[in-house]
């Protein structure tokens, strides 16, 4: 019997549990020999080593339970309330990234939040995906894991570029321009970017390395002809979510990037 079909408090859950921790465990074998290069080469990175898979171990082990008691609850409340759960994690990661954008956190959080519900919309209605947490969640956590790192790029991308360009954009100011046509190359560039690691993903897929949801299907079984299918979905699906969070990054940068005169704030740009 599978673990997600056996009660937690019977005896022999926790037994095939421990079982099944056998594999990870024995997978630590490769981060010794990591550990080992490292402490050969002198880069002092054993500890961090160390800290990110005991990590990654506890993250992952709790997210197991967690996921299995809203699997079994099949409750809309659970599936937002993980979904707001990701994305605020999110949002924070990527604020910090770009940390120098006032607001940042809140920007990203917004961005992410929308680009990443607005696609799943799409995917709901059109029956690609069932609204149930099997589905939405995992889904849902490679959408917002996708636009958080691109989310952050673009904000980071853009002030440096407006920052270094700063002449030109106070140039197109004086001369009349809006924020949006004084920045246009800016943002242009942050996005393209931002959004190129993407693009060449989606080109190289299946041709250098089987992408992870492909990958776990034919592990657990599937049929690569399926596989590939949903494949295909996950990559369109994190084109679309990851576009539309970055674009509107940009325009929720705007107000702290200027005042209401149309003038650069100098704070943002001081250091």
């Amino acid at each position: 019997m599978k673990l997600e079909q056996m009660d937690p408090s019977d005896p022999t859950f926790w037994v095939d549990f421990m079982k099944g921790m056998l594999k990870p465990l024995a997978a630590t074998a490769v981060v010794a020999m990591a550990m080992a290069l490292s402490f050969s080469q002198r880069l002092g990175l054993e500890g961090e080593m160390i800290y990110a898979i005991a990590r990654s171990f506890i993250q992952l082990s709790i997210i197991g339970f967690v996921l299995q008691f809203i699997f079994t609850q099949n409750n809309s409340f659970w599936i937002l309330l993980a979904y707001l759960f990701m994305v605020s994690v999110a949002g924070y990661t990527a604020g910090q990234r770009a940390k120098q954008v006032p607001r940042g956190k809140y920007i990203a959080g917004v961005s992410i939040l929308a680009g990443t519900a607005v696609t799943m919309f799409f995917l709901v209605v059109l029956s690609v995906f069932p609204f149930t947490p099997r589905y939405i969640i995992p889904v849902a956590g490679m959408m917002v894991g996708n636009a958080m790192t691109v989310t952050g790029v673009t904000m980071k991308k853009l002030r440096e570029d407006v920052k270094i360009q700063r002449n030109l954009v106070e140039t197109a100011l004086a001369l009349g321009a809006t924020p949006r046509q004084a920045t246009l190359q800016q943002v242009k560039r942050s996005l393209i970017i931002a959004l190129s690691p993407v693009i060449d993903n989606a080109k190289t897929v299946g041709l250098i390395s089987l992408p992870g949801a492909m990958t776990g299907l034919i592990m657990g079984g599937a049929s690569p002809l399926e596989a590939i299918q949903l494949q295909i979905v996950v990559m369109n699906m994190l084109i679309g979510a990851s576009t539309v969070s970055s674009i509107l990054s940009t325009y929720l940068c705007w107000p702290a990037f200027f005042a209401k005169a149309y003038q650069l704030e100098y704070k943002v740009f001081s250091d």
